[in-house]
């Protein structure tokens, strides 16, 4: 079975109902629980109630809310986040990002076997150095 673990735009794009691009737009129109699934990290929730306390986003529900929501749509899991993923976060392989949420999320998809949904540049191009399984959206 794969899984595809959201980025946090990912993740406020598919909650939106906004389009997204290829490959992952026809890939998660596909996803059956049976042969694939959606995740969203913990991290995701933390990183939408930053985003939204310094006004970058403006919800017109509350973080825990619209998290709790994007939890409960069809497929989506929570993806577990043990100590280890945390730990594997700050030893990573090669030059992965800078920015601390993205490399956990990195560590999560390599430890569970995942495929990142993203559309950051610096996560993408680290997949395409063979790091973590990654999927533009």
């Amino acid at each position: 079975m794969t899984t595809y673990l959201m980025d946090t735009c990912a993740a406020i794009w598919i909650a939106s109902g906004d389009p997204i691009r290829e490959p992952a737009a026809s890939t998660l129109q596909q996803i059956d629980e049976e042969t694939a699934g959606l995740a969203v990290s913990p991290m995701t929730a933390w990183e939408i109630a930053m985003l939204e306390s310094k006004g970058k986003i403006a919800l017109s529900i509350g973080p825990e809310i619209w998290f709790d929501r994007i939890c409960a749509l069809p497929g989506v899991d929570i993806a577990e986040m043990p100590p280890a993923v945390l730990i594997a976060s700050c030893r990573l392989p090669g030059a992965p990002p800078a920015d601390p949420v993205d490399r956990i999320l990195i560590a999560t998809a390599r430890t569970f076997g995942f495929t990142l949904v993203t559309r950051d540049r610096h996560i993408l191009d680290y997949g395409g150095e063979g790091h973590v399984n990654v999927m533009g959206c």
